[in-house]
């Protein structure tokens, strides 16, 4: 009996390592180099209607930005995601179906993990689960079709009913050299945001870049427990 127990608790502990380790998002890509002045800004969920106006304060402030998009808003909105091309912003994959990986049949996570805007061009991809969800096949799907895991570890929380001043300034206090930044493109407020918030980061001498230019590092078990402490509002 005693052995059983030993087993079911051992086995315990590993599936409770392994939620916490996705919960985390341990060896994903996050935060970059903290002793640079570079952060990446980055934005889920479009292309959208409100695509062009993320462009244009961009393109004010001179910077170029990570956008991780899904299929259906690419159906919707070709035209902007074109010009997202051209303009030279790094665009990735946020999934065929924007649900969380656990509701996900695991057929189903293979052709969301196999999708990408471009695949034609050469990689590294990366993908963005959407939620920063993960199952348990998330990472060895990703692996397979050569996609690397992006997370984020500041929330500009654009999908609250903040005004954008508030959370311009709320997302700044968070934000550290390295830092990755995740907005929503789609939020009626997030082209205010997106210009507060490039404004803070010019006065604290920050440059804001894409993904590739910062360049992302592996989540670590301190950053991961950071992630998890700063989800849950701690």
């Amino acid at each position: 009996m005693r052995v059983w127990l030993g087993v079911a608790a051992a086995l315990g502990a590993v599936a409770l390592a392994e939620v916490l380790g996705r919960a985390a998002g341990w060896g994903a890509l996050g935060a970059g180099d903290a002793s640079t002045n570079r952060v990446a800004v980055t934005f889920d969920d479009g292309p959208s209607d409100q695509t062009p106006a993320l462009m244009e304060v961009l393109s004010r402030h001179g910077v170029r930005a990570t956008f991780f998009v899904t299929a259906p808003a690419c159906l919707a909105h070709p035209e902007e995601l074109r010009s997202l091309t051209a303009a030279g912003h790094q665009i990735e994959a946020h999934g065929r179906w924007h649900t969380h990986a656990l509701l996900l049949s695991p057929w189903r996570e293979w052709e969301q993990l196999r999708w990408h805007p471009l695949a034609a061009r050469p990689g590294p991809h990366l993908y963005r689960p959407p939620y920063g969800g993960h199952s348990p096949l998330t990472r060895l799907l990703a692996h397979v079709h050569g996609r690397r895991v992006a997370l984020w570890d500041v929330e500009g929380r654009d999908w609250t009913a903040g005004d954008p001043a508030t959370l311009a300034r709320q997302t700044l206090e968070r934000t550290r050299p390295g830092s990755v930044i995740l907005l929503h493109d789609g939020p009626a407020v997030t082209p205010a945001l997106l210009d507060a918030l490039l404004a803070g980061l010019e006065t604290r001498g920050l440059a804001a870049v894409t993904l590739n230019e910062l360049p992302a590092r592996r989540i670590t078990l301190r950053a991961g427990l950071g992630r998890l402490a700063s989800s849950y509002g701690f």
